[in-house]
């Protein structure tokens, strides 16, 4: 905010202050919605919920970063080697989650195959073997 008075520069940090806390409270009204504890007639899809929690979180990051922080008035490679690392640290958050919902879903299938398997060797149709647990 260098180009701006201190009139000016507190009258659009007020404004951006003001439009967070809009969003923030949009959000909170939203999500009590969304789960129907405002009014039990009204309820969202929770993917609906959660990418409009996302979208509007991302928008008052974006106008920290871009206004308080003072993003806008670095050059491009300073805005790039800050934005970077944080798209990075979204992508491995997503593919943490990803790898997770994986092996919960192996591992329910493998629990529910070993299941199988020994209600089988119970009923005498698969040969079960006691000394390597295998059949």
């Amino acid at each position: 905010m260098a180009h701006l008075t201190y009139s000016e520069s507190k009258r659009k940090a007020v404004v951006i202050i003001s439009i967070l806390g809009a969003i923030t409270i949009f959000e909170v009204v939203f999500a009590l919605l969304g789960k129907g504890h405002i009014s039990e007639s009204i309820s969202f899809p929770i993917i609906i919920t959660a990418a409009v929690m996302i979208i509007l979180s991302l928008v008052k990051a974006y106008l920290i970063v871009y206004e308080f922080m003072h993003m806008k008035y670095e050059v491009p490679g300073m805005v790039k080697s800050v934005l970077l690392p944080m798209l990075l640290l979204v992508w491995a958050i997503v593919a943490f989650f990803s790898e997770g919902n994986y092996c919960k879903s192996n591992r329910a299938k493998s629990k529910e195959h070993a299941k199988y398997k020994l209600e089988k060797a119970a009923q005498g149709s698969l040969l079960y073997d006691l000394e390597t647990k295998e059949i």
